[in-house]
């Protein structure tokens, strides 16, 4: 895991561009605190910059930007390939050979021998640029689930790109607010693909390539593989071994480092099951971590203490206090690169496996998304029937007192994004035009706008359901929370359910099998022999922070939350009586130094 940057731009000096790219670096130094690289060739006027987290091959062979082929290749990487062990053997059995033990040369080699056809044989995960100074091109790849960020802008015709936005403040022509950002976050609570903070800069989408012509200046995208739902496993029992299979292979895979690596155990069904299969493998070498906390309600120490008793490993508890929070509130928001209403819990737990010496940690994130582990997989039908009634019954409910009946305005939008939006909104458009100060109508135009996502109706409704939770919460918000929370400490989050093999057995499951009883029940059954009753017969928590408590009592909360304007004083003066979430409040923080006036000029009418 590392971070990287770069840029390709005629009109620069040399001296100018190696300053830019040292300072896009420098500025996401702490998601690679262990070694720096910089490239620039004068003729191509392309500059590439690396910071590295020290995983796969500690030795200075890892060092990047790595060339091949007598410099004609070079690349600075961020992630792990997975199944570079084979793609290695293959490519020595073509006649390569090698100089390092890391993952990167085989990306390099992969690429000299099958071009851009080599990305569909990647299995990790993974955001490089690859430049080829002979055919003067240069390649942007991010990985088919979208684990790793990457982001770009062609402003000019001229390439910039970093693994974080917060790079591209270094460089004045990519630094540029896009002003309507906070309606779509105050909407989702996060920004959802293709939108970011910045006008000209934009998320390489997941499972394509970028390529650009130094020399024509031409940018081409072009996607390199997706993940599809094809039901057509139906027998139960020969899913439920595959599905054995797969994921214990998953887990080895994702336990490939040369670096301390360990696993966070919420004391959740999937976190359990990635710890107690990795423990397996590495035996009593597996390092654990779990917060845990005083109030009973939000604490799963108990189930946590159930898994490691099994396990019987090297454990870190940390118990996490309102105190604590209130210390590291303002230090978390400032590590958001893009804002979220989430992220806190991760980037908490990943202090810890920092404060453990740890490089890597596994998560059971992905679980929920692929086997049904929301409530949106038994909401979604009902929300599709209520799509159907008029727009304007739809609308009349947005002056409710109820939370529910406000977001049916929602479903006014057509699709799956309707749906998400009211399943998991924040604030419909009429409030967030109060918290604005702009006319309700321009907030629905630009979500109608973006994101522009795919018709699902042919999916089955749950299938529909795990379309959207993969493509937006977890794509947009859990996965960039893990990447930039851990990142802040050095570490690297890894996480095996979405492990590319995986993700085509599970979307090949026929509903009626997947989804058949309660929650998770296919992933359960799979691993009754070695997951305790006790962690999958209870209530879902999910990984929770007594947040709700945390925050009423936040004294910077309350001052951030009064310089924000009066509609905002009243959400919080709601949720002090229990009538609005917590994440609504946190929202409402992140958003408050927007400029209205720019939105007005902006937003289409």
């Amino acid at each position: 895991m590392c971070r990287i940057a770069g840029i390709i731009n005629h009109s620069l000096p040399t001296e100018e561009l190696t300053g830019r790219v040292k300072a896009m670096c420098q500025s996401q130094k702490h998601g690679g605190p262990d070694d720096e690289g910089l490239f620039v060739d004068e003729v191509l006027h392309l500059g590439f910059g690396h910071r590295r987290l020290s995983l796969i091959d500690l030795s200075p062979g890892g060092h990047q930007p790595m060339f091949y082929n007598d410099g004609a290749l070079v690349i600075t990487y961020n992630g792990e390939l997975y199944n570079y062990p084979e793609l290695k053997e293959e490519l020595k059995y073509l006649g390569y050979r090698f100089s390092s033990a890391s993952d990167t040369e085989v990306i390099l080699a992969a690429f000299a021998e099958w071009g851009p056809q080599a990305f569909k044989r990647f299995n990790g995960m993974f955001a490089f640029a690859l430049a080829n100074r002979e055919t003067k091109k240069v390649y942007l790849v991010r990985d088919p689930a979208g684990i790793k960020p990457l982001y770009y802008s062609t402003r000019d015709n001229n390439l910039v790109f970093a693994s974080e936005t917060k790079a591209f403040h270094q460089v004045a022509e990519t630094s540029e607010e896009n002003p309507v950002w906070p309606v779509y976050f105050m909407a989702y609570g996060h920004l959802p693909e293709p939108v970011t903070t910045l006008r000209h800069v934009s998320p390489l989408p997941k499972g394509f390539f970028l390529e650009y012509d130094i020399v024509s200046k031409k940018v081409d995208l072009e996607s390199f593989t997706h993940f599809s739902y094809v039901e057509k496993l139906n027998d139960r029992e020969e899913v439920l071994q595959k599905i054995r299979q797969s994921l214990k292979a998953a887990v080895e895979r994702h336990l490939l480092s040369d670096a301390p690596i360990g696993a966070f155990l919420s004391g959740g069904i999937d976190s359990s099951l990635i710890s107690l299969l990795a423990g397996a493998h590495v035996k009593d070498y597996l390092n654990t971590l779990s917060i845990y906390f005083r109030e009973d309600v939000y604490s799963e120490k108990k189930y946590q203490d159930i898994v490691l008793h099994r396990l019987q490993c090297n454990h870190s508890g940390h118990l996490l206090t309102g105190g604590e929070f209130t210390e590291f509130l303002p230090a978390i928001v400032s590590d958001m690169d893009l804002p979220s209403c989430d992220g806190i819990n991760t980037w908490f737990i990943s202090k810890c496996a920092k404060e453990a010496g740890l490089k890597a940690v596994l998560s059971g994130l992905g679980g929920d998304e692929l086997f049904g582990g929301y409530p949106s997989f038994e909401r979604l039908k009902a929300a599709a029937t209520l799509q159907k009634m008029p727009n304007a019954t739809l609308k009349a409910g947005r002056y409710s007192g109820l939370k529910k009946l406000r977001r049916l305005a929602y479903l006014s939008l057509p699709g799956i994004k309707g749906k998400y939006l009211f399943l998991r909104g924040q604030f419909i458009p009429s409030e967030i035009a109060q918290q604005l100060g702009i006319e309700e109508e321009q907030v629905w135009k630009l979500l109608q706008d973006q994101p522009s996502l795919p018709d699902v109706h042919f999916l089955t409704h749950k299938n529909q359901a795990s379309w959207m939770e993969m493509n937006l919460y977890m794509q947009n918000q859990l996965l960039r929370d893990s990447d930039v929370m851990s990142m802040a400490h050095g570490i690297e989050i890894r996480v095996p359910f979405l492990d590319a093999e995986f993700i085509r057995l599970a979307l090949q499951i026929s509903s009626a099998v997947k989804y058949a009883g309660e929650g998770k029940q296919l992933l359960i059954d799979a691993f009754k022999d070695i997951l305790p009753e006790s962690i999958y017969n209870r209530p879902k928590m999910g990984f929770a922070f007594p947040f709700k408590e945390w925050l009423a009592a936040n004294a910077w909360v309350k001052d951030e939350i009064e310089s924000a304007g009066k509609e905002a004083q009243k959400t919080y003066d709601l949720f002090l009586k229990g009538q609005r979430h917590w994440s609504q409040v946190l929202v409402l923080m992140l958003a408050k130094n927007h400029r209205p006036q720019k939105i007005l000029a902006t937003a289409p009418a």
